[in-house]
């Protein structure tokens, strides 16, 4: 069985506001502490988190969710909104009986979690947040060094591709390792099983649809951004520093406007920490989970 069929294995489908949305949920070997909501980015999915679910849940119940248009979810052809990606989150959270949670996110998932955190503060969010964890995203999307292929699905229309348009996992594949750290040795099933769920039900065709997070993110910056900064849980910064997307001084900027955060440096790494290095990504997630 191959990573994407395990992946899929142990999860479920849930239905959210008539869209089936994929959840893996992975109880506490030895329960002591709110469950881990893990937000993944763009163009991937909860997947990337697999070798990362059974360190955080010795201690903590962990939930990673593909969001609309992403992995084993329903992939419609629709105008997307992180606005809706948090609804999703705040309906699944309440339909999972999350009360609070700690939350990771990566990348994309950065700027979801800002839209949540940000609603947390408003008072509007229907749990809480205990602490949270952010991996490699673009927090400042000014700052971000986007790929030549972000810049052109960017630069095509807010449409799904024709219906010809070849599966291009292999370009998919060679784009992936494009964003990892020079020296990152990944197996190549890792970045396959990565490629495969963007495929997936023709997911590759709504690239230029679901890339449209990064206008809406500079839209909202203050917002989401505001909220990434200010939220009171405790925070930790968990970052590659080879990333060539989601550079570092995007770490020092944000450290510098939240002096009480801790950050894990993980060097020689790129953007998927959690693909290069799990052990390294694990550690430090560990350590940032069981902190007083």
């Amino acid at each position: 069985m191959g990573i994407a069929d395990d992946w899929q294995a142990r999860g479920n489908l849930h239905t959210i506001g008539g869209k089936r949305i994929f959840v893996v949920d992975v109880p506490a070997a030895d329960e002591r502490a709110a469950p881990v909501l893990v937000l993944h980015g763009f163009p991937t999915s909860g997947v990337d988190w697999h070798r990362a679910v059974g360190p955080m849940s010795r201690r903590r119940r962990v939930v990673v969710p593909d969001l609309l248009g992403y992995g084993f979810s329903d992939k419609p052809d629709q105008r997307y909104s992180l606005f809706e990606q948090a609804d999703i989150v705040d309906a699944l959270a309440r339909d999972l009986g999350l009360e609070e949670v700690a939350l990771v996110t990566h990348d994309m998932g950065d700027s979801v979690g800002g839209e949540v955190l940000a609603r947390s503060v408003d008072g509007t969010l229907g749990f809480g947040i205990e602490r949270r964890v952010v991996t490699n995203g673009s927090i400042y999307i000014e700052m971000a060094h986007l790929t030549d292929g972000q810049n052109l699905l960017l630069s095509l229309p807010d449409e799904q591709l024709a219906a010809e348009s070849a599966a291009p996992q292999a370009g998919l594949e060679a784009a992936l390792r494009a964003t990892f750290a020079p020296a990152s040795a990944v197996a190549d099933d890792e970045v396959a099983a990565m490629a495969e769920l963007i495929v997936r039900d023709g997911g590759h065709r709504l690239l230029p649809r679901i890339i449209r997070y990064i206008e809406e993110r500079r839209v909202h910056e203050t917002r989401w951004t505001g909220a990434i900064e200010s939220h009171p849980a405790p925070l930790t910064i968990v970052w590659g520093d080879l990333d060539p997307i989601a550079v570092w001084p995007m770490v020092e900027r944000l450290h510098s406007a939240r002096a009480d955060a801790v950050v894990h440096r993980l060097d020689g790494i790129g953007h998927y920490p959690m693909v290069e290095h799990p052990q390294r990504c694990n550690d430090a997630l560990v350590a940032a989970l069981s902190a007083a």
